[in-house]
């Protein structure tokens, strides 16, 4: 085991599957010479030549129609958008193009791509550099989408992104890049992609996380515990496919059920998978599924306002209590 920060984890990554594969490459903003705005690919030009590791113009819809015709002529690029903010401009290539060819073409295509940005709010970043956009790709069919919250599952999510046929959007939560944990030594430690994880077993509820909600589920299961409530905690780590027989297993022990999400509460994934639930565990809950997520409102540039609109600790205790009321 190594100790290193989550942006780490994800450099080593990249690197050890370009050394692996010489059809990975890496394009973006900014993710040459300046080593990603977050230095995630920091050295990699260095190492791997301009070729391999490319920086680009500021055109996301241009790259990501990129990417997947890359992926379709038997490279496997890995796409870098700088905010996730900027996914809108990604949807044309990942929904009509991306997500479906593989049907279209009777399985005789594959589009073996990455697309890694980052989101989420605590820094003041405003309106236009703070969204959780996971549901935007989660809801569409022939994608996959996962969500790491560890320096561990970074790595070995990552690797398993790039050996993977199918699109993956690989999603970073910002104030994730510099929490340090460790991870499995060797080139081929991969974590299945499609397989939660219970981080916290207990008893009495079950808390569903994504990315730093993780952190946050476990800090409320602390909370809880000084009360006497057991709270299990489940990392689900892909978004699409959905570990539903994790989620079932869960809540079969403990017959509550809260899920946590960044995004915004309308629509959003809390929602699907509230309904995912409601779908597969209905004989087993005791009470209705609690959402914790983000009011219906744009992203306040105020860092104190900002703080008070996120899903937090406090608010998922107190979903937990009230699901056990």
């Amino acid at each position: 085991m190594t100790m290193m920060r989550y942006a780490e984890a994800l450099n080593s990554a990249l690197r050890e599957e370009m050394q692996r594969d010489p059809t990975v490459f890496m394009f973006g903003e900014d993710i040459g010479r300046y080593g990603g705005v977050f230095k995630v690919s920091k050295g990699l030009m260095e190492e791997f030549g301009e070729n391999r590791v490319r920086d680009t113009p500021i055109s996301e819809q241009a790259l990501t129609a990129m990417a997947v015709t890359a992926a379709m002529s038997g490279t496997r690029p890995v796409l870098e958008i700088m905010y996730a903010d900027f996914m809108p401009l990604t949807l044309d290539a990942l929904v009509n193009q991306a997500s479906v060819f593989g049907y279209l073409w009777e399985g005789q295509v594959e589009i073996p791509f990455v697309l890694r940005t980052q989101g989420g709010g605590g820094v003041g970043t405003g309106a236009q550099h703070a969204k959780s956009l996971d549901s935007f790709v989660a809801h569409v069919p022939g994608i996959k989408v996962v969500a790491p919250v560890t320096p561990a599952d970074a790595k070995g999510l990552l690797k398993a992104a790039i050996r993977d046929p199918q699109p993956v959007v690989f999603l970073e939560h910002k104030l994730l890049y510099n929490m340090r944990g460790e991870v499995p030594d060797g080139d081929d430690v991969l974590v299945t992609i499609g397989k939660a994880k219970v981080v916290k077993e207990g008893t009495d509820v079950s808390i569903f996380a994504t990315s730093k909600m993780v952190l946050e589920a476990e800090q409320a299961a602390r909370e809880l515990a000084k009360d006497g409530i057991s709270a299990e905690v489940i990392d689900l780590r892909t978004l699409r496919p959905l570990d539903i027989g994790a989620i079932m297993a869960s809540i079969a022990k403990t017959h509550h059920a809260v899920v946590v999400n960044e995004g915004w509460t309308f629509c959003g994934f809390a929602a699907e998978l509230s309904a995912s639930i409601m779908d597969h565990c209905f004989d087993d809950l005791d009470a209705p599924v609690e959402r914790v997520a983000m009011p219906d409102m744009a992203i306040p540039y105020s860092e104190p306002l900002e703080t008070a609109m996120l899903p937090n600790a406090a608010k998922i205790a107190a979903a937990a209590r009230k699901a056990l009321a």
